[in-house]
């Protein structure tokens, strides 16, 4: 998101063509799906698929990224990280802050 403008989106799933982990099983190593593209990266993707530039722009997901996805977002030049709840991976925090990415825990409000 940039200017209150929302650049791109994307969602945890498959492969584009392939079908979605929960139709025909999940493929996992070390208690996760390795076959997901996690949403992170979807929108970084489809950010670059539809030629629209993220550089400068906020990220908005509902838990801290992994540490992949950290490091996808910190190559895309995306300067703001705003998130629901920790998602297990802590260095994150030094990192984000030695790059000068703004980290956010908006706490989510349920019932």
């Amino acid at each position: 998101m940039r200017d209150k403008t929302i650049l791109s989106t994307g969602y945890n799933g498959s492969i584009r063509g392939m079908p979605h982990c929960s139709e025909v099983g999940h493929m996992m190593e070390n208690d996760h799906c390795v076959a997901t593209i996690h949403a992170e990266a979807n929108a970084i993707i489809q950010a670059a698929k539809n030629g629209v530039i993220i550089e400068g722009a906020s990220i908005y997901v509902t838990a801290s990224p992994c540490w992949s996805c950290f490091k996808m977002i910190g190559n895309a030049g995306i300067r703001r990280i705003v998130f629901g709840e920790f998602y297990r991976d802590e260095r994150i925090f030094a990192v984000a802050q030695e790059l000068g990415i703004e980290l956010h825990h908006h706490q989510l409000v349920g019932p």
